[in-house]
């Protein structure tokens, strides 16, 4: 399930980002220019940031930015980005983050098999490492096209 949502157009590999803002712009601008979200949906996330605070920052070094589904989502997706450097995204025991997946869900359900194999991949710590080592999309892809 996750080969077929996290793709070549959607994975951006040492994003250079100044600020968390940014980091989460980097995931969404992905998905918006493949017509996936639009902008209200990245509207939503951080409106959710901004209300919750950093509670998408889910493990040591890694967000899962999200909204719900409602919120102008057109295709089951995500991307995944990589980031340059590690940001603060102000969570007390998982800052700095080096990985940004912005799911993007059509409803409740559809996405939860993806999620899994997400999880699968986050446990593996060498398959982890080597996407956040990677240099190209298609070192990610390799690993990715695992789950």
């Amino acid at each position: 399930m996750l080969k077929s949502l996290i793709v070549e157009d959607t994975i951006g590999v040492k994003v250079h980002c100044r600020n968390w803002e940014d980091a989460i712009k980097a995931g969404t601008s992905l998905l918006i220019n493949k017509n996936i979200i639009t902008q209200a949906y990245e509207d939503a996330i951080f409106k959710n940031f901004a209300e919750l605070g950093p509670y998408m920052v889910i493990a040591p070094g890694i967000v899962l930015s999200h909204a719900r589904p409602e919120n102008s989502v057109k295709t089951l997706s995500m991307s995944l980005v990589t980031l340059e450097k590690p940001i603060e995204f102000g969570s007390e025991c998982n800052d700095p983050v080096e990985l940004i997946i912005t799911l993007a869900a059509i409803d409740s359900n559809s996405h939860i098999a993806a999620l899994k194999d997400l999880m699968d991949l986050f446990m593996n710590a060498k398959d982890l490492t080597t996407i956040l080592k990677a240099s190209s999309k298609q070192k990610i892809l390799d690993v990715i096209n695992k789950y």
